[in-house]
């Protein structure tokens, strides 16, 4: 465990993963801003605390990051650690998904996301060090049916940190990408997930079978969220962070299962791959 107080930025930080985390950190005397559209709900979740600073915030507001991000380092000099956790689901096949609700969910998941690490970054520069923790999900790393849009927007998630993780490292500034698999928490419900308007009876087979496993797991998904802020903890306290940390044994089955799908497609068209260089 570190030996010095740290102080994290944490989005979405009301519920779920970043309540846990916000109060894990707390616990061990670190301080916490943490951020939700009604700050009355971080403290209805975390009650009154002297290291932390609860804050208003609707991350697709880039002006209200900005501010944030200002009142943060008013509060207490600096941000170690940025936590982007606030997003939510959409789930409904590509062709269902309506362009509103594609729109929205980008708003919030990217935009949002980035908004936010445009506002905290250059007080890290200033200072030389911190840790960028975008929450992706194994939903950014493969994709599956009736998760396309949501899949893209953890895709576009995963393609900016690894961007990050190159552009910051000469500021001794790290970036990690999260990818947890089927946790217990509230994603599954319909306060974090939206379900799109149209429903099509010809995506039966494969959107519907996945909206009808959305909701049988709901509340009973393998992997426990209390662990899962643990791991977070360890992952900021370590010397050499990783540029991704998948959590849950459901995502490192998936990610060892697309690896090898991707090597056997690469292998099986390699030929026809490299012959379109000059000679």
């Amino acid at each position: 465990m570190s030996t010095h107080s740290k102080v994290w930025f944490i989005t979405g930080a009301s519920r779920g993963f970043g309540a846990l985390i916000a109060k894990d950190a707390l616990d061990r005397g670190d301080k916490v801003i943490a951020t939700a559209r009604n700050p009355k709900t971080v403290i209805d979740a975390l009650g009154n605390h002297p290291n932390l600073l609860a804050l208003k915030l609707d991350v697709t507001d880039e002006a209200a990051s900005i501010q944030a991000a200002k009142d943060a380092i008013a509060q207490f000099s600096q941000i170690d650690i940025l936590v982007n956790n606030a997003g939510y689901g959409l789930l409904g096949a590509v062709e269902e998904s309506g362009d509103k609700e594609v729109k929205d969910l980008f708003n919030t998941n990217v935009f949002g996301l980035l908004s936010v690490i445009r506002a905290v970054v250059p007080y890290m520069r200033e200072n030389k060090s911190g840790h960028i923790i975008n929450i992706s999900s194994i939903g950014g790393y493969a994709s599956y049916p009736g998760w396309g849009v949501y899949c893209a927007t953890k895709f576009a998630v995963e393609a900016l940190t690894e961007s990050l993780a190159y552009e910051l490292q000469p500021f001794g500034i790290k970036a990690t990408t999260v990818e947890p698999g089927f946790f217990r928490t509230d994603f599954l419900d319909s306060t974090s997930l939206v379900s799109t308007e149209k429903s099509f009876p010809e995506y039966a087979e494969t959107v519907g079978a996945m909206r009808e496993f959305a909701a049988s797991a709901n509340h009973a998904q393998p992997g426990d969220p209390t662990k899962l802020s643990k791991a977070i903890l360890k992952l900021v306290d370590s010397e050499n962070p990783p540029l991704r940390l998948p959590l849950g044994s459901d995502t490192v089955h998936k990610i060892s299962e697309k690896n090898q799908f991707v090597q056997k497609e690469l292998d099986a068209w390699k030929d026809l791959a490299v012959s379109t260089d000059y000679v």
